[in-house]
């Protein structure tokens, strides 16, 4: 087999020529390999029918073995010829042509130090997304964290609004004068709960 890779090659059918070779290889091996057993069944077959055969299954064995071998060596030969010509002049692409997707190195061609300078490019450019991207989901987290900020205070806010409205219905149109109002209601209800437990124990007493 050739050790030339044909990278080009693989590119262009989707496999390698020396796959494609060794795989032709392969089927006429299998190919031979059955004909050799169907021809030995037909001898043992035909020898069934000859009276007082000297020939037994097991010499019949042996020849057919010897003329496996005889032939697998044949082919050998003539493989290596036949592969040296399919690797040369079939499955090869002219160094000459291109491939439709390749047309444009031909139109604009570059030297292996541009070629290099452009990979650099494009790993900066990677490195570059790669730290946007990060970036972008610390933004997207903090925006999160606004969100449920905002809605805390839209909460709070509110509840501001409820007391105002409470002062006003009670005469305090001040935001301290509720938060006094409510001080003070908050005492007389402790004060009531106080003494309603102190009622509760005198009467179990």
């Amino acid at each position: 087999m050739s050790v030339d890779p044909m990278t080009y090659e693989a590119q262009f059918f989707g496999f390698t020529p020396q796959t494609c070779m060794l795989r032709i290889y392969i089927a006429f091996q299998d190919y031979l390999f059955e004909v050799m057993q169907a021809v030995e069944q037909v001898i043992l077959k035909k020898l069934e029918g000859i009276p007082n055969c000297e020939i037994s299954p097991v010499q019949v064995r042996k020849c057919t073995e010897k003329f496996l071998c005889f032939m697998k060596g044949r082919f050998d030969k003539l493989f290596v010829k036949m592969e040296q010509l399919f690797l040369q002049w079939i499955l090869r692409i002219p160094p000459n042509i291109l491939l439709p997707e390749d047309k444009s190195q031909e139109m604009h061609p570059y030297s292996e130090e541009e070629f290099q300078l452009l990979q650099k490019e494009i790993e900066q450019l990677q490195e570059k997304y790669k730290t946007e991207l990060c970036t972008k989901q610390a933004l997207l987290a903090e925006l999160e964290e606004q969100k449920i900020v905002q809605a805390k205070l839209k909460q709070t806010l509110a509840l501001f609004d409820e007391l105002e409205n409470v002062g006003r219905n009670h005469g305090t149109s001040d935001f301290r004068d509720s938060l006094v109002f409510l001080a003070q209601n908050s005492r007389k209800l402790q004060d009531i709960r106080d003494n309603r437990g102190r009622e509760r124990e005198h009467e179990e007493t």
